[in-house]
């Protein structure tokens, strides 16, 4: 079986597996000072940070180049489909969302710094995301 939360180069991550049938977890990963936990298959992948959401897909995804910075989170995801993604990030902050080098549009947290997004991911095609404050 694939990894399915690992450390790329670069302070990078990737995580979960849309292709697996069954509930698949790792837990208690260190990944310098924070513990991480991600859960995936077919229909939903979560990953957590401390104890947080930072990342959720519905259906399932795989994720890599996971990154994020003080200004928000970049990666690429791939998978079946539309795919419905939850990111945790900073409350009642702006953010400008790029998929594949095209801007498609700004997102304002609320107070849960709840950020949601849709990509088409039909042909199990791979998209880069950039979420960036505006």
């Amino acid at each position: 079986m694939a990894e399915i939360l690992y450390a790329e180069d670069g302070g990078k991550l990737a995580f979960g597996d849309y292709h697996l049938k069954e509930k698949t977890k790792v837990e208690d990963f260190a990944f310098g000072a924070d513990l991480l936990k991600v859960k995936t298959y077919a229909d939903i992948t979560r990953f957590e940070k401390n104890g947080l959401v930072v990342y959720e897909s519905v259906p399932g995804t795989s994720v890599k180049g996971f990154i994020e910075t003080a200004d928000g989170v970049e990666f690429t995801v791939s998978g079946k489909g539309p795919v419905s993604i939850t990111l945790g990030l900073q409350d009642d902050t702006l953010y400008e969302i790029t998929e594949d080098d095209k801007q498609t549009g700004a997102v304002k947290t609320g107070l849960g710094g709840k950020l949601n997004l849709s990509i088409d991911l039909s042909g199990e095609r791979a998209a880069n995301v950039v979420v960036k404050k505006a």
